[in-house]
């Protein structure tokens, strides 16, 4: 009977929290519904600079990711949520960011047509509160939107593996931001 109100407690207290994570004021869901699929949160993290805090960087995929290689193997959707904490990151620096991250990571995908196309999505500051998905569909769909926004869409299975080498890759932009997305 105590091990029955043991289990009974340990679910009713995993439920509970199931329901929402909440980490620097931003309110994390633990599974999302996109595109007929079913993704589930694999980790986050915070990606910082110069001691400040930029946004909330969270990793959706369909199967539990430990590791950047794995995770660039695999084949299943994934998306990258970006919750800004700042008070305003201008377009400039994303995709000079974002630039960055592709030559660091995937230097044959850097210089492209396609990466060109992507850089060219983010046209807008960035503030406090802003919400940007980036949809890394298994088929190389690369889905870009800002608060629900479509900012745009792209076909190339190179450049969705760069794109999320950018956050997961040998060469991560922030390496704790990379170890909480892996669930570290």
């Amino acid at each position: 009977m105590k091990r029955l109100l043991v289990v009974i407690s340990m679910l009713c207290l995993w439920t509970g929290t199931a329901s929402a994570l909440q980490v620097a004021g931003v309110n994390l869901s633990p599974v999302l519904q996109l595109h007929n699929r079913t993704l589930h949160l694999n980790g986050y993290g915070i990606r910082k600079k110069f001691f400040f805090k930029i946004y909330v960087g969270s990793l959706y995929s369909v199967d539990r990711l430990t590791s950047g290689e794995a995770a660039l193997r695999d084949s299943g959707d994934k998306l990258i949520r970006m919750n800004f904490l700042y008070s305003r990151v201008e377009p400039e620096k994303i995709v000079e960011a974002f630039a960055d991250g592709l030559r660091e990571n995937s230097p044959a995908v850097a210089g492209t047509a396609d990466a060109r196309r992507f850089l060219g999505l983010f046209r807008n500051d960035f503030v406090r509160g802003d919400q940007v998905d980036l949809y890394l569909g298994g088929d190389g769909t690369v889905t870009a939107s800002h608060n629900g926004r479509l900012l745009g869409v792209l076909h190339s299975v190179p450049l969705a593996r760069a794109v999320l080498a950018i956050y997961l890759g040998q060469n991560p932009a922030d390496d704790d931001l990379k170890a909480g997305m892996l669930g570290h």
